[in-house]
């Protein structure tokens, strides 16, 4: 019997190397694996290429395994915004390399890599440098650059629901690069909220097959690094 979960985030990360590419899903908070990122930085890999929309935010997460000097390498499109000073204060002293991608360059080469496709040309960037060491044609009257497709070793991604044989469902603004990430990388790893049983998830509710996850791990959900406080809570 097909069986992906695993019963806890040690396990599920267990198999991360020392110098390995990661993409992790999320948007901001939403859609963020943050149990997963929070038992690789228990794990001690290191040496590690990411690749995100950010570039995490405070001492958690991905902030978190950046502070820990964990990340040689960040792909991102927003690496700079307030809460990323650890991200910030390795890069000012040339800890931490980064690639900017603008964003939807980003999601069309991850995209790409789960297609099979050998990349694309885009206006994206061109004439700046950005679009340095890269071909380039005039196409129609108008500058193209190619991009090449992006894989990993392994994607973390979260889902908001997802079965035994790795069929997962997500919920609001989780749908972000999550499912897309779960196309191209060698290895995906899903944190979950719930797992249900294989007839409880609607065919037409199914947004990424289980034919691209390797693990799943369910988790208890916990507020959002952006959800407002409870009442009568400290902020």
């Amino acid at each position: 019997m097909i069986d992906k979960t695993v019963a806890t985030c040690a396990e599920a990360v267990a198999q991360v190397f020392d110098g390995a590419s990661i993409m992790i899903g999320g948007f901001g908070d939403p859609g963020v694996p943050g149990r997963l990122i929070e038992a690789l930085r228990e794990h001690g890999a290191t040496n590690l290429l990411v690749i995100h929309n950010g570039a995490g935010s405070g001492d958690y997460c991905l902030g978190g395994l950046m502070l820990d000097g964990r990340v040689r390498k960040l792909m991102a499109s927003f690496p700079n915004p307030p809460g990323a000073w650890a991200f910030r204060d390795r890069y000012l002293k040339g800890e931490v390399e980064l690639e900017l991608v603008p964003q939807g360059t980003l999601i069309e080469r991850i995209r790409a890599a789960g297609a099979g496709l050998g990349g694309f040309f885009t206006p994206t960037a061109a004439g700046t440098e950005l679009a340095k060491g890269k071909e380039s044609r005039v196409i129609d009257g108008r500058e193209y650059v190619f991009e090449a497709p992006l894989h990993a070793d392994f994607a973390f991604i979260k889902a908001y629901r997802g079965d035994r044989l790795g069929n997962l469902c997500y919920r609001k603004a989780m749908r972000n690069f999550n499912p897309i990430m779960a196309t191209a990388g060698n290895v995906v790893i899903a944190e979950v909220e719930q797992i249900v049983a294989v007839d409880e998830l609607p065919l037409e509710e199914i947004h990424t097959p289980g034919i691209f996850v390797d693990h799943l791990v369910q988790v208890d959900r916990h507020p959002g690094l952006f959800d407002p406080p409870k009442k009568g809570s400290a902020k």
